[in-house]
């Protein structure tokens, strides 16, 4: 049987590394932000659905961020239009990852300890319900804070709007069957070891 682990975790809480920490243990990983990426690239799934509907998205046969984020700033109702074609197609990118990984084993003597998916609005799209476990990636909030504002692509205005949308840390942490805390890198590894440590013995029990 294979095991399906949601990632999640707010913004600068230190998701991507934690993503990479299981794939070095061996678990496939699937980053929805890369599959929004492949889905709005040149010939990506999203890209005529969304020329239909926001022709103004498009640019070089593309879909536009940016002109995304100025029509929503405009018109706030675009949002949804825009989550109602986007979502459907990252849960099929998913489903698709999952099931690839299932029909595509070479190696049965060695299967993957989990496949993780790695989820931004994981609880927020009730994607957590298919999921066998889940595991939000936490810091204190005055790491959260310097992590961003270090790396310059924002500033406190623009970080306080962010964590206004999404889900409040202490509410994912409560939906969660595991939490890693990211305050060291090899602190973090020991707990994403751990994690699949109690995983298999979950399943060996079972």
């Amino acid at each position: 049987m294979t095991v399906l682990i949601g990632l999640t975790g707010s913004i600068g809480m230190g998701k991507s590394t934690t993503a990479r920490l299981f794939n070095e243990e061996g678990c496939p990983v699937w980053d929805a932000d890369a599959a929004v990426h492949r889905l709005y690239g040149p010939g990506g799934a999203a890209v005529a659905p969304m020329a239909a509907a926001f022709p103004d998205a498009i640019e070089e046969g593309t879909i536009s961020r940016a002109r995304l984020r100025a029509i929503i700033s405009r018109d706030p109702s675009a949002l949804a239009r825009i989550e109602s074609i986007v979502h459907p197609l990252v849960a099929r990118d998913r489903a698709d990852f999952v099931h690839n990984h299932l029909t595509n084993l070479t190696d049965l003597t060695k299967p993957a300890p989990a496949l993780v998916l790695d989820i931004p609005l994981l609880f927020e799209t009730g994607a957590d319900r298919g999921m066998d476990y889940t595991v939000v990636v936490s810091a204190p909030p005055e790491v959260q804070r310097a992590r961003l504002l270090e790396r310059g692509t924002m500033t406190p205005e623009q970080f306080e709007n962010i964590l206004q949308k999404q889900m409040p840390d202490a509410e994912k942490r409560a939906h969660a069957d595991y939490v890693i805390t990211t305050d060291t890198l090899e602190s973090a590894r020991a707990q994403v070891q751990s994690v699949l440590r109690d995983i298999r013995q979950r399943m060996t029990h079972a």
